[in-house]
Protein backbone atom coordinates (compact mmCIF):
# COMPACT_ATOMS: atom_id res chain seq x y z
CA UNK A 1 0.00 0.00 0.00
CA UNK A 2 1.19 3.54 -0.84
CA UNK A 3 1.18 6.15 1.42
CA UNK A 4 0.57 9.56 -0.04
CA UNK A 5 2.44 12.72 0.99
CA UNK A 6 0.98 16.54 0.68
CA UNK A 7 2.27 18.18 -2.27
CA UNK A 8 4.19 21.31 -0.95
CA UNK A 9 3.04 24.59 -2.42
CA UNK A 10 6.23 26.75 -3.82
CA UNK A 11 6.56 29.71 -1.34
CA UNK A 12 6.11 33.32 -2.34
CA UNK A 13 2.19 32.42 -3.52
CA UNK A 14 0.51 35.86 -3.21
CA UNK A 15 -3.53 36.44 -2.28
CA UNK A 16 -5.38 35.85 -5.30
CA UNK A 17 -2.40 36.04 -7.88
CA UNK A 18 -0.82 33.19 -6.60
CA UNK A 19 2.78 32.64 -8.45
CA UNK A 20 1.79 35.07 -11.29
CA UNK A 21 4.08 37.73 -10.48
CA UNK A 22 7.56 35.55 -10.61
CA UNK A 23 5.85 34.01 -13.65
CA UNK A 24 5.61 36.85 -15.43
CA UNK A 25 8.56 38.72 -14.20
CA UNK A 26 10.83 35.93 -15.00
CA UNK A 27 9.15 32.43 -15.86
CA UNK A 28 12.84 30.63 -16.85
CA UNK A 29 14.45 31.44 -13.45
CA UNK A 30 11.19 30.12 -11.99
CA UNK A 31 11.08 27.07 -13.52
CA UNK A 32 15.02 26.36 -12.28
CA UNK A 33 14.47 27.30 -8.87
CA UNK A 34 11.50 24.50 -8.57
CA UNK A 35 13.47 21.02 -8.22
CA UNK A 36 15.13 22.46 -4.89
CA UNK A 37 11.75 22.70 -3.61
CA UNK A 38 10.78 18.68 -4.42
CA UNK A 39 9.99 15.84 -7.43
CA UNK A 40 6.05 17.43 -7.56
CA UNK A 41 5.44 20.99 -6.21
CA UNK A 42 2.07 22.71 -6.37
CA UNK A 43 2.25 26.14 -8.42
CA UNK A 44 -0.95 28.45 -8.23
CA UNK A 45 -1.37 30.74 -11.18
CA UNK A 46 -4.22 33.39 -9.91
CA UNK A 47 -7.53 30.65 -8.58
CA UNK A 48 -6.02 28.09 -11.29
CA UNK A 49 -3.55 25.20 -9.46
CA UNK A 50 -1.56 22.68 -11.49
CA UNK A 51 1.66 20.51 -9.91
CA UNK A 52 4.61 20.87 -11.52
CA UNK A 53 6.82 17.55 -11.93
CA UNK A 54 10.26 18.56 -11.66
CA UNK A 55 11.98 14.76 -11.69
CA UNK A 56 12.86 13.27 -14.83
CA UNK A 57 12.01 9.92 -14.13
CA UNK A 58 8.85 10.99 -13.25
CA UNK A 59 8.59 13.06 -15.87
CA UNK A 60 9.30 10.02 -18.19
CA UNK A 61 6.49 7.79 -16.41
CA UNK A 62 4.11 10.66 -17.36
CA UNK A 63 5.23 10.85 -20.69
CA UNK A 64 4.85 7.12 -21.41
CA UNK A 65 2.07 6.53 -19.55
CA UNK A 66 -0.58 9.02 -22.05
CA UNK A 67 -4.11 7.06 -20.87
CA UNK A 68 -3.35 8.07 -17.23
CA UNK A 69 -1.69 11.47 -17.86
CA UNK A 70 -3.75 12.44 -21.16
CA UNK A 71 -3.36 15.47 -22.93
CA UNK A 72 -5.22 18.31 -21.40
CA UNK A 73 -4.79 21.20 -19.23
CA UNK A 74 -4.72 24.78 -20.27
CA UNK A 75 -1.67 24.18 -22.91
CA UNK A 76 -3.77 21.69 -25.10
CA UNK A 77 -7.35 23.62 -24.32
CA UNK A 78 -5.53 26.35 -26.51
CA UNK A 79 -3.54 24.53 -28.56
CA UNK A 80 -7.08 22.71 -29.88
CA UNK A 81 -8.04 26.41 -30.52
CA UNK A 82 -6.74 26.22 -33.45
CA UNK A 83 -5.63 22.57 -34.47
CA UNK A 84 -8.36 21.07 -33.29
CA UNK A 85 -7.90 17.50 -32.38
CA UNK A 86 -5.01 16.92 -34.23
CA UNK A 87 -1.67 14.64 -33.84
CA UNK A 88 -0.36 16.99 -31.41
CA UNK A 89 -3.11 17.56 -29.28
CA UNK A 90 -6.04 15.42 -29.87
CA UNK A 91 -6.72 13.08 -26.27
CA UNK A 92 -5.80 9.64 -25.68
CA UNK A 93 -8.66 8.37 -26.99
CA UNK A 94 -7.86 9.85 -31.31
CA UNK A 95 -4.75 9.22 -30.89
CA UNK A 96 -3.51 5.67 -31.68
CA UNK A 97 -5.99 5.75 -35.16
CA UNK A 98 -4.61 8.90 -36.06
CA UNK A 99 -1.41 8.08 -35.46
CA UNK A 100 -1.70 4.87 -37.38
CA UNK A 101 -2.87 6.94 -40.48
CA UNK A 102 -0.27 9.66 -40.29
CA UNK A 103 2.96 7.50 -39.81
CA UNK A 104 3.56 6.56 -43.26
CA UNK A 105 4.01 10.40 -44.40
CA UNK A 106 6.68 10.46 -42.08
CA UNK A 107 8.42 7.20 -43.45
CA UNK A 108 12.42 7.74 -43.97
CA UNK A 109 11.64 7.08 -47.96
CA UNK A 110 9.67 10.32 -47.71
CA UNK A 111 12.25 12.21 -45.47
CA UNK A 112 14.77 11.73 -48.17
CA UNK A 113 12.61 13.68 -50.42
CA UNK A 114 11.65 15.97 -48.01
CA UNK A 115 15.25 16.60 -47.77
CA UNK A 116 15.81 17.67 -51.31
CA UNK A 117 13.14 20.61 -50.88
CA UNK A 118 14.80 21.73 -47.43
CA UNK A 119 18.32 21.60 -49.32
CA UNK A 120 16.73 23.79 -52.17
CA UNK A 121 15.37 26.31 -50.28
CA UNK A 122 18.21 26.56 -48.04
CA UNK A 123 20.08 27.56 -51.02
CA UNK A 124 17.84 29.69 -52.75
CA UNK A 125 17.69 31.63 -49.16
CA UNK A 126 21.52 31.78 -48.45
CA UNK A 127 21.80 32.86 -52.25
CA UNK A 128 20.08 36.26 -51.51
CA UNK A 129 22.12 37.44 -48.66
CA UNK A 130 24.82 39.95 -49.52
CA UNK A 131 27.69 40.39 -47.71
CA UNK A 132 27.97 42.63 -45.03
CA UNK A 133 24.44 42.66 -44.90
CA UNK A 134 22.26 42.95 -41.28
CA UNK A 135 19.92 40.25 -41.09
CA UNK A 136 16.79 39.78 -38.72
CA UNK A 137 17.82 35.93 -37.77
CA UNK A 138 14.51 34.93 -37.15
CA UNK A 139 12.31 36.57 -39.80
CA UNK A 140 15.02 34.98 -42.49
CA UNK A 141 14.75 31.26 -40.55
CA UNK A 142 11.02 31.92 -39.95
CA UNK A 143 10.39 32.54 -44.18
CA UNK A 144 12.88 29.30 -44.63
CA UNK A 145 10.88 27.10 -42.88
CA UNK A 146 8.01 28.80 -44.28
CA UNK A 147 8.44 27.99 -47.45
CA UNK A 148 9.71 24.48 -46.86
CA UNK A 149 6.92 23.63 -44.87
CA UNK A 150 4.28 24.84 -47.63
CA UNK A 151 6.80 23.11 -50.18
CA UNK A 152 7.12 19.82 -48.41
CA UNK A 153 3.59 20.21 -47.20
CA UNK A 154 1.71 21.10 -50.93
CA UNK A 155 4.67 20.89 -53.10
CA UNK A 156 4.09 24.11 -54.40
CA UNK A 157 5.33 27.49 -53.09
CA UNK A 158 2.19 29.89 -51.75
CA UNK A 159 2.58 33.74 -53.34
CA UNK A 160 4.62 35.81 -50.98
CA UNK A 161 2.17 37.55 -49.82
CA UNK A 162 0.20 34.35 -49.03
CA UNK A 163 3.06 32.86 -47.36
CA UNK A 164 3.99 36.55 -45.32
CA UNK A 165 0.23 36.25 -44.31
CA UNK A 166 0.68 32.53 -42.84
CA UNK A 167 4.05 33.26 -40.68
CA UNK A 168 2.50 36.49 -39.87
CA UNK A 169 -0.50 34.24 -38.41
CA UNK A 170 1.95 31.59 -36.71
CA UNK A 171 3.56 34.42 -34.68
CA UNK A 172 0.41 35.41 -33.74
CA UNK A 173 -1.17 32.47 -32.67
CA UNK A 174 1.84 31.53 -31.05
CA UNK A 175 1.55 34.36 -28.78
CA UNK A 176 -1.89 34.32 -28.18
CA UNK A 177 -1.95 30.67 -26.87
CA UNK A 178 0.72 31.90 -24.06
CA UNK A 179 -1.26 34.67 -23.43
CA UNK A 180 -4.63 33.02 -23.62
CA UNK A 181 -3.02 30.19 -21.38
CA UNK A 182 -2.36 33.08 -18.21
CA UNK A 183 -6.08 34.27 -18.80
CA UNK A 184 -8.50 33.24 -16.51
CA UNK A 185 -12.27 32.84 -17.49
CA UNK A 186 -13.96 35.35 -18.57
CA UNK A 187 -11.41 36.71 -19.77
CA UNK A 188 -10.62 34.71 -22.95
CA UNK A 189 -14.04 35.22 -23.89
CA UNK A 190 -13.98 38.81 -23.88
CA UNK A 191 -13.51 40.62 -27.31
CA UNK A 192 -10.51 42.04 -26.37
CA UNK A 193 -7.58 43.15 -29.10
CA UNK A 194 -5.56 40.04 -28.25
CA UNK A 195 -8.09 37.40 -28.75
CA UNK A 196 -9.52 38.99 -31.52
CA UNK A 197 -5.60 38.90 -33.26
CA UNK A 198 -5.21 35.21 -32.06
CA UNK A 199 -9.02 33.77 -33.74
CA UNK A 200 -8.27 35.97 -36.80
CA UNK A 201 -4.99 34.54 -37.33
CA UNK A 202 -6.31 31.08 -36.65
CA UNK A 203 -8.92 31.43 -38.82
CA UNK A 204 -6.80 33.28 -41.26
CA UNK A 205 -4.33 29.67 -41.47
CA UNK A 206 -7.21 27.55 -41.81
CA UNK A 207 -8.66 29.94 -44.90
CA UNK A 208 -5.15 29.16 -46.68
CA UNK A 209 -4.76 25.99 -45.87
CA UNK A 210 -8.39 25.15 -46.99
CA UNK A 211 -8.09 26.90 -50.11
CA UNK A 212 -4.93 24.58 -51.16
CA UNK A 213 -6.83 21.21 -49.58
CA UNK A 214 -9.84 22.51 -52.70
CA UNK A 215 -7.12 22.81 -55.77
CA UNK A 216 -5.50 19.56 -54.63
CA UNK A 217 -8.71 17.65 -54.28
CA UNK A 218 -9.98 19.53 -57.93
CA UNK A 219 -6.93 18.27 -59.89
CA UNK A 220 -6.99 14.40 -58.32
CA UNK A 221 -2.69 14.13 -58.74
CA UNK A 222 -0.97 12.94 -56.04
CA UNK A 223 2.31 15.05 -55.55
CA UNK A 224 4.41 12.95 -52.87
CA UNK A 225 4.10 15.30 -50.65
CA UNK A 226 2.30 15.48 -46.82
CA UNK A 227 -1.28 16.90 -48.36
CA UNK A 228 -1.60 13.48 -51.06
CA UNK A 229 -0.27 11.50 -48.20
CA UNK A 230 -3.04 12.90 -45.88
CA UNK A 231 -5.65 12.42 -48.64
CA UNK A 232 -4.82 9.25 -49.60
CA UNK A 233 -4.33 7.80 -46.20
CA UNK A 234 -6.16 4.41 -45.11
CA UNK A 235 -6.13 2.57 -41.46
CA UNK A 236 -4.73 -1.14 -41.97
CA UNK A 237 -6.63 -1.52 -38.83
CA UNK A 238 -9.56 -3.98 -40.41
CA UNK A 239 -11.56 -3.12 -37.40
CA UNK A 240 -11.26 0.43 -37.79
CA UNK A 241 -15.05 2.45 -38.69
CA UNK A 242 -12.98 5.30 -40.12
CA UNK A 243 -10.67 4.01 -42.07
CA UNK A 244 -9.94 7.70 -43.96
CA UNK A 245 -8.94 11.34 -42.34
CA UNK A 246 -11.91 13.55 -42.89
CA UNK A 247 -11.50 16.94 -44.62
CA UNK A 248 -11.71 18.85 -40.98
CA UNK A 249 -8.84 16.15 -39.88
CA UNK A 250 -6.70 16.79 -42.84
CA UNK A 251 -7.20 20.69 -42.40
CA UNK A 252 -6.01 20.55 -38.49
CA UNK A 253 -3.57 18.81 -39.34
CA UNK A 254 -1.98 20.55 -42.01
CA UNK A 255 -2.81 23.40 -39.77
CA UNK A 256 -0.93 22.02 -36.61
CA UNK A 257 2.18 20.74 -39.15
CA UNK A 258 2.15 24.32 -40.81
CA UNK A 259 2.65 25.70 -37.36
CA UNK A 260 5.14 23.05 -35.79
CA UNK A 261 7.59 22.88 -38.79
CA UNK A 262 7.94 26.58 -38.92
CA UNK A 263 7.74 28.04 -35.90
CA UNK A 264 10.05 25.50 -33.76
CA UNK A 265 12.70 24.55 -36.25
CA UNK A 266 13.15 28.28 -36.87
CA UNK A 267 13.77 28.74 -33.75
CA UNK A 268 16.10 25.99 -33.15
CA UNK A 269 18.54 27.31 -36.37
CA UNK A 270 18.17 31.08 -34.89
CA UNK A 271 19.67 29.90 -31.30
CA UNK A 272 22.12 27.94 -32.68
CA UNK A 273 23.45 30.58 -35.51
CA UNK A 274 23.60 33.08 -31.89
CA UNK A 275 25.24 30.62 -29.93
CA UNK A 276 27.73 29.83 -32.25
CA UNK A 277 28.88 33.47 -32.58
CA UNK A 278 29.17 33.48 -28.85
CA UNK A 279 31.54 30.40 -29.22
CA UNK A 280 33.96 30.92 -31.48
CA UNK A 281 35.99 27.98 -31.15
CA UNK A 282 33.20 25.76 -31.55
CA UNK A 283 32.30 27.70 -34.69
CA UNK A 284 35.91 27.55 -35.97
CA UNK A 285 35.13 23.58 -36.06
CA UNK A 286 31.87 23.72 -37.27
CA UNK A 287 33.38 25.59 -40.21
CA UNK A 288 36.31 22.97 -40.94
CA UNK A 289 33.32 19.64 -40.60
CA UNK A 290 31.48 21.59 -43.23
CA UNK A 291 34.52 22.64 -45.33
CA UNK A 292 35.40 18.50 -45.09
CA UNK A 293 32.35 17.35 -45.73
CA UNK A 294 30.16 19.64 -47.87
CA UNK A 295 33.55 20.44 -50.43
CA UNK A 296 31.70 23.06 -51.53
CA UNK A 297 28.47 21.62 -52.30
CA UNK A 298 25.13 22.31 -49.98
CA UNK A 299 24.24 20.08 -47.69
CA UNK A 300 22.49 17.35 -48.69
CA UNK A 301 20.49 14.02 -47.37
CA UNK A 302 23.59 11.77 -47.94
CA UNK A 303 25.91 14.26 -46.30
CA UNK A 304 24.20 14.08 -42.92
CA UNK A 305 25.65 10.62 -41.42
CA UNK A 306 29.24 12.96 -41.34
CA UNK A 307 27.74 16.11 -40.19
CA UNK A 308 28.31 15.26 -36.66
CA UNK A 309 29.09 18.19 -34.69
CA UNK A 310 26.68 19.98 -36.82
CA UNK A 311 23.76 17.54 -35.53
CA UNK A 312 25.62 17.80 -31.94
CA UNK A 313 25.03 21.92 -31.96
CA UNK A 314 21.31 21.28 -32.82
CA UNK A 315 20.85 18.51 -30.37
CA UNK A 316 22.57 21.03 -27.53
CA UNK A 317 20.90 24.45 -28.83
CA UNK A 318 17.42 22.17 -28.20
CA UNK A 319 18.85 22.05 -24.91
CA UNK A 320 19.29 24.92 -23.86
CA UNK A 321 16.67 26.53 -25.56
CA UNK A 322 13.47 23.91 -26.24
CA UNK A 323 10.96 25.36 -28.15
CA UNK A 324 7.91 23.99 -26.36
CA UNK A 325 9.32 24.86 -22.71
CA UNK A 326 5.88 24.31 -20.47
CA UNK A 327 3.31 21.64 -21.38
CA UNK A 328 0.52 20.22 -19.37
CA UNK A 329 -1.46 17.16 -18.67
CA UNK A 330 -4.46 15.97 -17.30
CA UNK A 331 -4.82 12.97 -14.79
CA UNK A 332 -7.45 10.78 -16.01
CA UNK A 333 -7.66 9.12 -12.90
CA UNK A 334 -6.65 8.65 -9.24
CA UNK A 335 -3.28 7.73 -9.33
CA UNK A 336 -0.43 7.74 -7.41
CA UNK A 337 2.90 9.77 -8.86
CA UNK A 338 6.42 9.78 -6.82
CA UNK A 339 4.37 8.99 -3.50
CA UNK A 340 1.61 11.31 -4.21
CA UNK A 341 -1.92 10.46 -4.85
CA UNK A 342 -3.31 12.73 -7.67
CA UNK A 343 -6.94 13.00 -7.87
CA UNK A 344 -8.43 12.81 -11.67
CA UNK A 345 -8.88 15.99 -12.94
CA UNK A 346 -5.77 17.20 -11.62
CA UNK A 347 -3.62 19.47 -14.01
CA UNK A 348 0.26 18.64 -14.26
CA UNK A 349 3.01 20.40 -15.68
CA UNK A 350 5.81 19.80 -17.20
CA UNK A 351 8.59 21.42 -18.83
CA UNK A 352 11.76 20.41 -20.89
CA UNK A 353 13.44 23.36 -19.97
CA UNK A 354 13.60 22.84 -16.43
CA UNK A 355 14.30 19.23 -16.68
CA UNK A 356 17.21 20.00 -19.14
CA UNK A 357 18.77 22.71 -16.77
CA UNK A 358 18.87 20.52 -14.33
CA UNK A 359 22.75 20.53 -12.96
CA UNK A 360 23.00 17.12 -11.64
CA UNK A 361 22.22 15.93 -15.20
CA UNK A 362 24.10 18.44 -17.24
CA UNK A 363 27.24 19.62 -15.49
CA UNK A 364 27.60 23.64 -16.14
CA UNK A 365 23.84 23.39 -17.55
CA UNK A 366 23.83 27.25 -18.97
CA UNK A 367 27.05 26.52 -21.43
CA UNK A 368 26.50 25.61 -24.45
CA UNK A 369 28.64 22.48 -24.94
CA UNK A 370 28.02 20.26 -27.95
CA UNK A 371 30.05 17.78 -27.31
CA UNK A 372 27.93 16.55 -24.41
CA UNK A 373 26.62 14.64 -27.18
CA UNK A 374 29.79 13.29 -28.21
CA UNK A 375 29.58 9.28 -26.77
CA UNK A 376 33.05 8.75 -28.17
CA UNK A 377 34.15 11.23 -25.45
CA UNK A 378 31.94 10.79 -22.44
CA UNK A 379 28.92 9.08 -21.22
CA UNK A 380 25.80 10.31 -23.16
CA UNK A 381 23.61 12.09 -21.07
CA UNK A 382 20.30 10.17 -18.97
CA UNK A 383 17.57 8.78 -21.76
CA UNK A 384 15.14 10.73 -19.48
CA UNK A 385 17.08 14.01 -19.34
CA UNK A 386 16.40 14.84 -22.63
CA UNK A 387 12.35 15.66 -23.89
CA UNK A 388 12.47 17.86 -26.21
CA UNK A 389 10.40 15.83 -28.64
CA UNK A 390 8.74 14.60 -25.47
CA UNK A 391 8.63 10.47 -25.13
CA UNK A 392 6.70 7.26 -25.02
CA UNK A 393 3.53 6.85 -27.72
CA UNK A 394 2.82 10.42 -27.73
CA UNK A 395 6.77 11.00 -29.43
CA UNK A 396 6.62 14.01 -31.92
CA UNK A 397 6.08 12.47 -35.13
CA UNK A 398 8.38 15.37 -37.12
CA UNK A 399 10.95 14.99 -34.46
CA UNK A 400 13.65 13.59 -37.78
CA UNK A 401 12.00 16.05 -40.32
CA UNK A 402 13.01 19.04 -38.02
CA UNK A 403 16.04 17.70 -37.02
CA UNK A 404 17.41 17.17 -40.54
CA UNK A 405 15.70 20.47 -41.25
CA UNK A 406 17.46 22.37 -38.53
CA UNK A 407 21.05 20.64 -39.36
CA UNK A 408 20.75 20.74 -43.07
CA UNK A 409 19.89 24.58 -42.77
CA UNK A 410 22.96 25.01 -39.95
CA UNK A 411 25.52 23.57 -42.49
CA UNK A 412 24.37 25.20 -45.51
CA UNK A 413 24.98 28.65 -43.50
CA UNK A 414 28.01 27.88 -41.58
CA UNK A 415 29.74 26.43 -45.25
CA UNK A 416 29.00 30.02 -46.56
CA UNK A 417 28.58 32.59 -44.37
CA UNK A 418 30.01 33.84 -40.58
CA UNK A 419 26.57 35.87 -38.54
CA UNK A 420 28.67 38.32 -36.76
CA UNK A 421 26.28 40.42 -33.94
CA UNK A 422 25.88 43.54 -34.04
CA UNK A 423 25.54 46.48 -31.49
CA UNK A 424 22.19 46.54 -29.79
CA UNK A 425 20.01 45.40 -26.82
CA UNK A 426 21.42 41.78 -25.33
CA UNK A 427 19.31 38.63 -27.35
CA UNK A 428 17.01 37.56 -24.59
CA UNK A 429 14.57 34.50 -24.92
CA UNK A 430 10.53 36.30 -25.36
CA UNK A 431 8.81 34.18 -22.54
CA UNK A 432 5.71 35.43 -23.70
CA UNK A 433 5.07 33.12 -26.31
CA UNK A 434 4.87 29.26 -25.80
CA UNK A 435 8.23 28.71 -28.07
CA UNK A 436 10.97 30.32 -27.23
CA UNK A 437 12.25 32.63 -29.76
CA UNK A 438 15.69 34.31 -29.30
CA UNK A 439 13.70 38.35 -29.02
CA UNK A 440 16.03 41.16 -31.22
CA UNK A 441 18.44 38.61 -33.11
CA UNK A 442 20.00 40.91 -35.46
CA UNK A 443 23.63 39.75 -36.98
CA UNK A 444 25.92 41.17 -39.85
CA UNK A 445 26.42 38.18 -43.00
CA UNK A 446 30.09 37.70 -43.40
CA UNK A 447 30.95 35.75 -47.11
CA UNK A 448 32.99 32.91 -46.18
CA UNK A 449 33.58 32.19 -49.97
CA UNK A 450 35.64 35.46 -50.47
CA UNK A 451 37.21 35.23 -47.07
CA UNK A 452 38.94 31.41 -48.55
CA UNK A 453 41.66 31.06 -50.84
CA UNK A 454 40.89 29.63 -54.47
Amino acid sequence: MITASPIATVPGALPLLGHLVPLARDPLAFLRSLPAQGDLVRVCVGPFQAVMVCDPALTRQVLLDDRTFDRGGVFYERLREVGGDSLGSCPHSLHRRQRRLLQPAFHPTRLARYAQTMTDQIVAMTDAWRDDQVLDVLAEMLALTGRVTTMTLFSDALPAPVLRQAIDDIKAIAQGTFQRMLMPPPLDRLPIPSNRRFHEASASLHRTVRSLMAERRASGTDHGDLLSALLTARDPDPAETRPTLSDDEIADHLVAFFFAGAETTADAVAWALHLLAQHPDIEDRLHAEVDAVLQGAPAAHEHLPRLKLTSRCITETLRLWPPGWLLTRTVTVDTHLGGHLLPAGTTLLYSAYLIQHRPDLYPDPERFDPDRWDSDQRPAPPRDAFIVFGGGPRKCIGDQFGMIESTLALATIASRWKLRPVPGPPVRPDTHNIVLQPRGLRMRAVSRTTQQPS
